[in-house]
């Protein structure tokens, strides 16, 4: 089970390693909060950009992103530490339902 939530919530002690899933750092976020901040895992700096959060282009973008997916070592990486440990995937976006992260779970929870 992938745990996940939002890198504005409370950090509780259950919840084990923070990996943070987002290419660009989160406004007034400590680094000491994040244990481990695997940005080239998140959708590329072009992808990103030409998606700007417009929701008319998510169907476009989800494949987008899990093609770049696809050939992302990052992904065994993180596959690796879901096996090895409990972590919870955090993200900065408002809109989780359409964001980058959404995709990677998803993409990450059709693996295992």
């Amino acid at each position: 089970m992938i745990f996940y939530k939002s890198v504005y919530s409370e950090k509780n002690l259950d919840d084990g390693k923070w990996i943070l899933v987002e290419r660009l750092w989160p406004r007034g976020i400590k680094k000491e909060k994040i244990d481990l901040w695997m940005k080239e895992i998140a959708p590329s700096n072009e992808l990103r950009k030409w998606y700007s959060h417009d929701v008319a282009k998510w169907e476009e973008f989800k494949l987008k992103y899990k093609e770049e997916l696809k050939n992302n070592p990052e992904v065994k990486c993180l596959l690796n530490a879901i096996k090895r440990e409990r972590i919870t995937i955090v993200y900065a976006t408002k809109d989780f339902d359409h964001s980058g992260a959404k995709v990677l779970i998803d993409y990450i929870e059709s693996i295992l």
